[in-house]
């Protein structure tokens, strides 16, 4: 595809082109020519394997024998919970070559968050790995496979994938919302090609090189593995041990001379903590996009004044994304989102739905079913995914402000829903496990201000009676939903309070709160335990 000389080019050319017949591994791994070179994996061991595209294929055939000889049906939930590697890549194909649906967990999720996604989307096999099988419950699934080279083999290299429709069912997503526990969100095969940023952003080439830092258990983590597959690039993936390391990050990425990379606003930010690092850590970079939170002017030009890319911003939801986005035929107005990806309609509205003028505050949102990557649903409620996804309109719940040239402006979240580091956090699901300690009477949990992070999540806690409140109290809480909810969405700040701003009908009023924690920040007070 020739590259647009401008942002009117690149709409006015725009066409969507969804077969009738598709399947996302015959198109994303199948296509390929067997001796050609799919992957550059490495750990933090300094272990690395190049796979080409012939192992993939038969690595995914293989798995995919397994599956159907243990009862896997077209329409079943496959589940897995594994790190990063080419025999999970597999497993994804697998998945989807017999006609399953495919539900990624990540390895940060606790106890309580693992039995939620397997019950509520009633997974007939989970695939894990030897140190994650004991953290599945006896009987919660009925097949537990672990995925080793004894299972591999099991299975013939040889496998005819099932004749999917594009409107059939592929990826079961789990999102966070500011009432009840995470919803299972339902896209089709077709979700896929409606990822037109790996075109008009990251403009992928043929054999280059990707990384992309996201987890495989989220769409800006599975998408930027799929996505640049599709249209040939190489991808570089690297499996880290514990959390994520800047000055490790971009030495990988240094020493492979990766030249196409999608990252997030957080990894950023981390990222400006090391002096010189563009003296440090040469790269190669052609192309660095980033989504996932709002990404702030000074991180853009860090990163331009060290490696002389502009990093091109762009934003979505679980539910469809990117909606709108910066492009390299555009110019970057930084602090932007930037405008509509070609070939969406999306707009700014008021609480009617209509249009607002330039400058004006409004919702951003998205005409109902028209791009390819709009969801089935939520998975098995019927009645919320009429009420979200059925009439004209999507709506984000995210503000925004449109200027007298197209660009959108963040103004922030119009609902409770916490983004920190990237991961989008609903406080209902913490509230709930804090208040499984005994020591927690009441908690409200809300967005504060990180400078590293964007927001972290903090909870404000009334003590139960006969509990004294104290930080070692505090800490112990944060370490209570680290367990049993994650090790990404729990509580870095508690603060005890004597009591919770409620509404007439005692609903807490996060609102009050999260202003509390805004005026805080920019007045330089530190409170909590």
């Amino acid at each position: 595809m020739k590259a647009p000389q401008s942002y009117e080019e690149a709409c006015r050319d725009h066409r969507w082109e969804i077969p009738d017949r598709y399947n996302i591994a015959q198109d994303v791994c199948d296509k390929h020519p067997r001796e050609k070179l799919a992957m550059v994996w490495e750990d933090w061991e300094g272990n690395r394997r190049d796979v080409e595209w012939g192992e993939l294929q038969d690595l995914s055939n293989q798995i995919a024998n397994v599956l159907v000889a243990n009862g896997v049906k077209p329409g079943d939930r496959v589940a897995m919970l594994l790190t990063a590697t080419p025999e999970t890549a597999a497993a994804f194909f697998a998945t989807w070559k017999v006609g399953a649906i495919l539900l990624s967990m990540s390895v940060l999720y606790g106890d309580e968050g693992i039995k939620h996604r397997l019950t509520d989307s009633q997974s007939s096999v989970l695939i894990t790995d030897r140190d994650h099988v004991d953290r599945v419950p006896d009987g919660l699934v009925e097949t537990v496979l672990v995925l080793d080279d004894a299972l591999i083999a099991q299975g013939s290299p040889e496998f005819t994938p099932v004749d999917t429709a594009a409107d059939d069912p592929a990826q079961l997503y789990y999102s966070s919302g500011t009432t009840g526990l995470a919803k299972g969100i339902l896209h089709a095969h077709r979700y896929l090609l409606g990822h037109d940023e790996f075109v008009y952003c990251h403009e992928v080439g043929d054999g280059e090189l990707f990384h992309g830092m996201g987890e495989w258990a989220w769409a800006a983590g599975v998408t930027p593995l799929l996505g640049p597959w599709r249209f040939g690039a190489v991808q570089m993936v690297f499996k880290r041990k514990g959390g994520f390391d800047p000055a490790q990050q971009l030495e990988v990425l240094s020493r492979h001379g990766v030249t196409n990379v999608f990252t997030t606003p957080t990894a950023m930010r981390a990222m400006m903590a090391i002096k010189d690092a563009g003296k440090l850590y040469p790269q190669k970079f052609r192309r660095v996009c980033s989504a996932g939170e709002a990404l702030n002017p000074e991180a853009i030009r860090w990163f331009r004044e060290q490696y002389g890319v502009t990093v091109l911003d762009y934003y979505g939801l679980t539910e469809s994304y990117p909606l709108v986005a910066n492009y390299p035929f555009m110019e970057v107005r930084e602090g932007s989102m930037g405008r509509p990806m070609p070939g969406w309609e999306v707009a700014i509205l008021d609480e009617n739905e209509s249009p607002l003028p330039q400058g004006e505050r409004g919702e951003i949102c998205l005409r109902a079913r028209s791009n390819p990557h709009y969801p089935l649903g939520y998975w098995n409620n019927p009645q919320a995914s009429e009420r979200t996804f059925g009439g004209e309109w999507f709506h984000t719940c995210d503000a925004a402000s449109q200027d007298s040239d197209g660009y959108f402006w963040y103004e922030g979240r119009a609902d409770d829903v916490i983004i920190s580091a990237g991961y989008r956090i609903g406080p209902f699901e913490v509230e709930s496990v804090c208040l499984e300690h005994p020591a927690v009477a009441e908690a409200a949990v809300v967005a504060s201000p990180d400078k590293t992070r964007g927001s972290i999540v903090k909870a404000f806690v009334v003590a139960a009676q006969g509990y004294q409140p104290s930080d070692d109290l505090g800490r112990e809480i944060s370490a209570f939903v680290r367990e049993h909810h994650s090790a990404y969405a729990y509580p870095r700040v508690v603060e005890f309070v004597d009591d919770l701003p409620k509404t007439l009908t005692g609903k807490i009023r996060r609102i009050e709160l999260r202003q509390l924690e805004i005026d805080r920040a920019s007045s330089g007070e530190d409170e909590g335990a």
